[in-house]
């Protein structure tokens, strides 16, 4: 079975550059319209106590390739509270 990944981008004040990096990488990953109806990517607001919160995005299986070459992390699948669509389909959940 094939894992999620996360990656933590940290302080969500800080993160919107990120975010849209990581949304054009997506987007450039699945030009062709292919895939982007088929997977998506997934983005929540932790904060574990912290009085910050972080943003942390997680990638389904099908974005596995786009996962790796962003460095994130292989994980379980994230429980669905809190989690929104960042970019693509729900499809891919």
């Amino acid at each position: 079975m094939e894992s999620w990944h996360y990656l933590n981008l940290g302080d969500a004040m800080l993160a919107g550059e990120a975010l849209e990096k990581i949304k054009a990488s997506f987007a450039a990953e699945y030009a062709d319209g292919r895939g982007a109806n088929e997977t998506g990517l997934f983005v929540r607001h932790e904060s574990e106590g912290r009085l910050h919160c972080e943003v942390v995005v997680y990638f389904p299986p099908p974005a596995a390739s786009l996962a790796r070459r962003l460095g994130a992390i292989p994980c379980g699948q994230p429980s669905t509270p809190d989690l929104s669509l960042l970019s693509g389909s729900e499809g891919g959940s």
